[in-house]
């Protein structure tokens, strides 16, 4: 069983390497704190690399992974739009940084995205097809731990670059890739004859449109004129108001008496 595990653990850690996975594991560590997100990848994995040794082991079945991918593009580009909202709304001008709406439940942001990525990924049918031919239980823990491993790879590069990076700045870069990510996954799905390069640069090209989408917006904020106010110093009287003098009729001649 050990040799199984480190075979599953090598195979699943060299797969995962440049996968999409990685970025969003980066992406969420600029976002989260470090140790959520290893939380919620490790227990996505485990759920995950589970359903495929039981889909290679025990069913011999394919999940309806063109679904499963559907699903996933819609999460991923619905977050994106979530992030950038946040970022770029009304009071984008506010010195104070903002809080993300999901903080109070950031692992199951996290679970629930790698889960919904990962079935259906290369790394699940590299694991069902582990499980065929060696144990399925080592094989389950071997690929949980390569994945887990690869993962916090990108969370260390994401905990050190987004310590030279404003939450401005990271808030919006997170959104922009989520919707990268979201744009290709519904490419692959949807028009699965396209090669790796076309779906990159199809991809691509939302959050492009959707930067400068937002920039313009934002310059066209800050283009309107400010409303005009008057500062007042604690302690000063009010000033009394002066009715206005009529400009253009003569004042009336007093009346002689009799």
């Amino acid at each position: 069983m050990i040799a199984t595990v480190l075979l599953s653990i090598g195979i699943v850690f060299l797969a995962e390497l440049g996968d999409k996975s990685q970025l969003m594991a980066l992406t969420f560590a600029l976002r989260y704190r470090w140790w959520v997100v290893l939380g919620g990848i490790a227990t996505a994995s485990a759920a995950v690399h589970l359903i495929s040794v039981g889909v290679g082991y025990f069913l011999g079945a394919a999940l309806p992974t063109r679904a499963i991918a559907l699903i996933a593009a819609v999460t991923f580009l619905a977050v994106g739009l979530w992030t950038l909202r946040e970022h770029f709304g009304p009071g984008d001008d506010d010195p104070q940084p903002k809080t993300p709406k999901a903080a109070g439940a950031p692992f199951f942001v996290v679970l629930s995205a790698f889960l919904l990525a990962e079935l259906g990924d290369r790394t699940m049918f590299a694991t069902a097809a582990l499980a065929t031919d060696y144990d399925w239980a080592g094989v389950w823990l071997g690929s949980t731990i390569g994945m887990v491993a690869a993962d916090a790879l990108a969370i260390a590069l994401g905990i050190l670059v987004g310590k030279h990076l404003p939450e401005h700045a990271i808030g919006i870069g997170s959104g922009l890739l989520f919707l990268y990510f979201g744009a290709a996954t519904l490419l692959g799905a949807a028009a699965p004859g396209l090669g790796a390069v076309a779906v990159a640069g199809l991809a691509a090209l939302v959050p492009a449109l959707a930067g400068a989408a937002l920039l313009l917006t934002r310059m066209t904020h800050r283009a309107r004129p400010a409303p005009p106010h008057t500062v007042r110093h604690p302690g000063a009287p009010a000033r009394a108001a002066v009715p206005a003098a009529p400009a253009d009729h003569p004042s009336p001649r007093p009346r002689s008496g009799r």
